[in-house]
């Protein structure tokens, strides 16, 4: 049994539309006029125990929309949904005791005036969580995410990166299946990105936790999740393996020789033989440019180092961001990926 599995699954709010003023107002009093906004339509997902999938899209794409249909907090307009075998909405108490949920630090799960120690005892006493069991995965918290160093301050006197920690721990207090967690990153400084981002890799490796991500910031996705779904208009455009998606469509690298004496030879000439290459001189820099399916790094470094004194060398690697960011764009077609 998968641990998520939906079919046709679709949502669509009814919301007024007016004129301006008052004069609007009252013919909408008089008579009302509705448009229908679908957020989700039609889609299919099947997602084993285990995985951790990243779910990306623009802003309005449908993303947390769908979260709010696994998690049982919306009613679907159409479609099926299952989550560990049971309808989410339906049987939102059994589902609740499975899951956990993170909207981010400005929408809390925790109770602002306590201080973070009493929330989450409290989240251990509604859960039923055995004292060992709790301690245990506390420990693990304050280790890793380091909230051991405010436990006894008021949620409301917490940073936002602090309340974005915190409520990561109260989500795991009660050992959940499935973690979903919708933009977790947002407003974060750098250091307690990376440390979100180990934590998370140690709760889908290490204890085999199901975990379905939403984020904007893209290297959440690839530090994390081996799977990737993109969504856009409310429709699935790719649904598939992240290394896939790299390996076709991430496949550019761009290595920048910073050299002593630039512009000679010529940059056709340094990078000849290496292959399938672009050469350029910018400033006191040849930047060279391949497709590392059908040139090697190794090999043009060594040329180069050969014809040039070089001082410095650096490369870039073309990541998912920049394939999602083509796909927005219009400027790639992601479902080539599942041709042969």
């Amino acid at each position: 049994m998968p641990a998520i599995e939906a079919s046709g699954l679709c949502k669509v709010y009814r919301r007024p539309v007016r004129a301006p003023g008052i004069g609007g107002a009252l013919r909408q009093l008089v008579r009302p006029r509705h448009e229908d906004i679908t957020a989700v339509d039609g889609v299919d997902l099947r997602i084993e125990a285990g995985e951790a999938v990243g779910y990306v899209g623009p802003n309005g794409a449908g993303k947390s929309t769908t979260i709010k249909l696994l998690t049982g907090i919306l009613r679907p307009s159409g479609g099926t949904v299952r989550v560990l075998g049971r309808d989410p909405h339906r049987e939102r108490l059994a589902n609740a005791r499975d899951i956990a949920a993170t909207f981010g630090a400005n929408r809390s799960q925790l109770h602002w005036d306590l201080p973070l120690r009493e929330s989450l005892a409290l989240q251990r006493d509604i859960y039923g969580v055995p004292e060992a069991r709790y301690r245990e995965n506390l420990r693990l918290c304050a280790d890793i995410l380091g909230v051991d160093a405010f436990l006894g301050a008021p949620v409301r006197q917490l940073s936002q990166g602090q309340r974005v920690r915190a409520e990561l721990t109260s989500a795991l207090v009660h050992d959940p299946k499935i973690l979903y967690l919708d933009e977790p990153t947002v407003g974060l400084d750098v250091a307690v990105k990376e440390r979100l981002r180990a934590f998370l890799r140690d709760l889908h490796r290490g204890r085999g936790m199901t975990i379905v991500l939403t984020s904007h910031d893209l290297p959440d996705i690839e530090d994390v999740c081996e799977r990737l779904i993109m969504i856009d208009r409310a429709r699935i455009l790719y649904d598939g393996s992240l290394r896939e998606v790299r390996d076709r469509f991430a496949r550019e690298r761009v290595l920048r020789f910073q050299v002593r004496r630039p512009g000679e030879p010529a940059a056709e000439d340094v990078v000849a033989g290496c292959g399938p290459v672009a050469a350029r001189w910018e400033g006191d820099a040849l930047v060279v440019s391949f497709d590392r399916t059908l040139a090697a790094a190794a090999g043009v470094t060594a040329q180069v180092l050969q014809k040039l004194d070089v001082v410095d060398l650096h490369m870039d690697e073309a990541g998912i961001e920049d394939v999602v960011r083509r796909v927005y764009e219009g400027r790639l077609d992601l479902r080539e990926a599942e041709r042969p």
